[in-house]
Order: C-alpha cells, then sequence, then structure tokens
C-alpha cells in the first residue's frame, strides 16, 4: 500500500489510525486503574502521616505493597503533599516526559524528516507497544530509569564525562536491576563514570537509611530476598529466565543460577565487542535485554528496557525484522496461555517475549552503521579516476553539541550513527492488557499488581 501523497490523505491516514488505537485500547488491554502508583502513594502517605511501617502497607483487599529500596519511597515523598487524583495527573505527565526523554535520544533528530505526520503515526505505534501502555496504566517508573540511563549513554558518547554515571547511580538506587548498568561501564573501562554511578547509588542508598532507618534495615535483610511479595514466579506476565523455570516446575535454583550464569557471559563477550566497535548504543541495549533476562522476576511493562534494541536494529538497517518483533510485543499474545502453559505450545507460546529478549541479546548487530555502509561505497569509488580535476572540498564539522552524530559529521570524525540511535561511542573515547476477564490475583490480564 503506497503511502498518501497529500496532506489530506496523511491527516485521514493519522485520523483512521489514531481512532484503531483507541478502539484497541479500550477493549483489549484492561485498564490497570494505575494499581502501582496506588501502591507508592498509599504506602508514602501511611508512612508520613498515619505512622505505619513503610513494608507493612498493603492496597486494601490485597496482599501486594511497597517493594523498592527505601530511596525509592523517599524520593517519592513528595507524593504524601498531594491527593490520590493529582499523583496519578503527575505520574502521567512524569511518565510522558521520560518517554519524550527517551524517544529523542533513541532518534536523535531523524524525526524532523518526518514532520507532523511522522510523528503522529510515530505516537500511535507507540501507544500500541504492550510495556509502555502497562506503564502508564499502572503508574509505573520504567521509563523514568529508562530515561536516566540513556543520558548517561549520550554523555558518555558525546564526551561529556563529567557526570556520566549519576542517571545509572539513581536509577540503581530506586530499582536493584540497573545496576548492571555498573557492569556495563567497568567493562568499558569508564572508570570514572564507574565511580560516579557507584558513589550516587551508595549516597542514596545511605541518605534514605538515615531518613528510614528501620524501612531499610527491613529491606536489605529481609524484604529484597522475598520475591513472593512481588507475585508468583510462574505467572505468565514474568517474562524472565527465571519464569521459564517457574512455568516449567524446575524450582531448583542451581537451573536458574546457571542459566543466569551464562547468558552474564553472552553479554559481557557482546558488549565488549560493542565497545570495542565504538557502538555505545548496541552495548547499553544489550545491558538492557541482560537486566530483564537475569532479573527474578520481569513482569511485561519491564520490557520498556527493549526499546533501544528495536531502535539499534533500524539503525543497522533492519527496520522490518525491527517491525515484526516490535508488532508482536502489541498483541499480548502471551496472555492466550494465562490459564495453562503446559505442553511444547505453552512452553514456546507463554514465553514468547522472553524468546524474542534472549534473541536480541545473541543476535543484535554490533558494530554497524546505515549511515557507514554508503560512506564505505563513496570511498571506493573515490579512487576511479575524476572526468574532470576539481579542488578538494573541505568539510567543517560543526562544534555544535547535540544528542546525536548526524552523517556528515559521522563521516567526518569516524564515528557511527543513524536513524533509530541517537547517540554512539566517540572515537576519542508487570501485567499487560488482555482479553480474559478479571482474576483474583493482581499480576492477572486484568488485575493489578506493584513490581
Amino acid at each position: 500500500m503506497r503511502a498518501p501523497a497529500t496532506d489530506r490523505g496523511r491527516l485521514l491516514l493519522v485520523l483512521a489510525a489514531g481512532t484503531a488505537v483507541t478502539v484497541f485500547t479500550a477493549t483489549v488491554p484492561l485498564l490497570r486503574d494505575w494499581f502501582d502508583l496506588r501502591v507508592y502513594h498509599g504506602a508514602v502517605d501511611t508512612w508520613v502521616h498515619h505512622g505505619g511501617r513503610l513494608y507493612d502497607y498493603r492496597v486494601p483487599g490485597t496482599t501486594y505493597g511497597f517493594t523498592y529500596p527505601p530511596f525509592a519511597a523517599v524520593a517519592m515523598l513528595p507524593m504524601a503533599l498531594l491527593d490520590l487524583r493529582a499523583a496519578i495527573a503527575v505520574g502521567l505527565l512524569l511518565n510522558l516526559a521520560a518517554l519524550a526523554v527517551v524517544v529523542r535520544l533513541l532518534t536523535g533528530r531523524s524525526w524532523r524528516r518526518h514532520g507532523w505526520y511522522g510523528c503522529a503515526l510515530g505516537a500511535c505505534a507507540l501507544a500500541l507497544f504492550e510495556p509502555l501502555r502497562d506503564t502508564f496504566s499502572f503508574g509505573q517508573v520504567n521509563l523514568l530509569l529508562l530515561a536516566l540511563v540513556l543520558v548517561d549513554a549520550w554523555l558518555l558518547a558525546t564526551g561529556r564525562e563529567r557526570w556520566a554515571g549519576a542517571g545509572i547511580g539513581l536509577a540503581a538506587a530506586v530499582k536493584l536491576t540497573p545496576a548492571l548498568f555498573i557492569g556495563l561501564l567497568l567493562l568499558a573501562r569508564r572508570g570514572r563514570a564507574a565511580a560516579v554511578a557507584t558513589v550516587v547509588a551508595l549516597t542514596a542508598t545511605g541518605f534514605a537509611a538515615l531518613v528510614a532507618p528501620d524501612a531499610s534495615r527491613f529491606y536489605w535483610t529481609d524484604a529484597m530476598w522475598d520475591t513472593t511479595r512481588v507475585g508468583r514466579l510462574d505467572y505468565v506476565s514474568n517474562q524472565s529466565l527465571q519464569g521459564i523455570l517457574a512455568r516449567l516446575g524446575e524450582t531448583d535454583r542451581a537451573a536458574w543460577a546457571v542459566a543466569v550464569l551464562l547468558t552474564l557471559g553472552v553479554w559481557a563477550v557482546r558488549s565488549r565487542r560493542a565497545v570495542a566497535a565504538g557502538d555505545w548504543a548496541a552495548a547499553f541495549a544489550m545491558t538492557g535485554l541482560t537486566a530483564c533476562l537475569v532479573s527474578p522476576i520481569t513482569w511485561v511493562h519491564h520490557l520498556v528496557w527493549l526499546l533501544p534494541s528495536f531502535a539499534v536494529l533500524v539503525r543497522t538497517g533492519h527496520p522490518r525484522i525491527a517491525g515484526t518483533l516490535y508488532a508482536v510485543l502489541c498483541t499480548s499474545v502471551v496472555w492466550l496461555w494465562f490459564d495453562d502453559a503446559s505442553g511444547i505450545d505453552g512452553f514456546l507460546g507463554s514465553n514468547l517475549y522472553t524468546w524474542i529478549t534472549l534473541g536480541l541479546l545473541l543476535r543484535l548487530p554490533v558494530g554497524q552503521s546505515a549511515v557507514a555502509r554508503p560512506n564505505r561505497a563513496r570511498s571506493a569509488n573515490a579512487i576511479e579516476p575524476a572526468p574532470s580535476p576539481a579542488p578538494p572540498r573541505m568539510v567543517q564539522v560543526s562544534s555544535q553539541s547535540g544528542p546525536e552524530l548526524s552523517g556528515e559529521t559521522a563521516a567526518a570524525t569516524g564515528t557511527a550513527s543513524g536513524p533509530g540511535c541517537g547517540f554512539t561511542l566517540s572515537a576519542s573515547s508487570e501485567p499487560t492488557g488482555s482479553t480474559r476477564p478479571a482474576a483474583p490475583n493482581p499480576q492477572s490480564s486484568s488485575a493489578r499488581a506493584s513490581s
């Protein structure tokens, strides 16, 4: 089907796509009623105004309460000044702002080429992405953490290393899984950034211990090790390696430990290769994939960490693969095995998002660039005799800094960039939408859960 050639045709297509997305999100993915944000608000409100203990709070009628490190609660203290509706409004605005930052960093300035038409269609595509739908519907913090980490990636890629690592440190203090990015900094021999991230994480954690010593003591000695506080490991929304094993009935922690060690080994080898090739974007993308795989519980809404991988695929000239995998993650297909994940079909289908994550870790292109290929072609043609002599053309490289390198700048500086990823390493240096009826488990397709 050809794209419309007139503004009127484009407007009609955008209106049709917007209507289809609205109908889909209103009928297929059930609203999660900002359940996780209600957990945050209720826990902080009880802690501040009613003298309750932070980790004793439970959402009325459920067994689910606050599960993050104490610094997350300290960072959410302003919620105590707001009622629930105001907190929901602020949460939506923060998620929208974080999504804008993420999209800007992943696409660079390439979005400008598509104008309002491309931006409108892109917004429709983002609204269909299941992890994003659930992040907004639950009032989750995943996008905020992803934005913090990607800002660090941009700082490192553009040579602004003074504050690089602070975003990763803050993200790791709010939630444990982003701490794996400190490991990436060590693999990349970015000792200063790794030290900054570690100091920020420890400082934030220490500050929380001063503000809430009892809560900190309970979390680090008890709550952190109790996965039952979050939900069932075998629940279909858990798209991690542990989730696969739990649905197979394998409860031996040794099997999970072996799977985690093998995954970390693959990540270390591939990430070092990406760093050696100057492909910081791929290295960060694979670290996000690995964090999702090795975490004991990775609810579907945690899979917003896959977005950088799709950007890398587009940048390296694989838009069809990116589009296909992205479309699968819009379908809520894993919920077909909500009741029964047995058999071959259950093994393959109920873990489909995990297979996609694992496949991206194993096969994500490293050190490639859609911009670099035509540059190489022009270089090869340059050795042929020119039809007429001409003075050499001087290319002035702009010193203006920005979140990405343009194609011309990349060619001049020897770095790779392109549409689909806004940063490259410089050479100098929980549950989701479903059509199923309501279930009592808050991690079900229609109930709510905190994670």
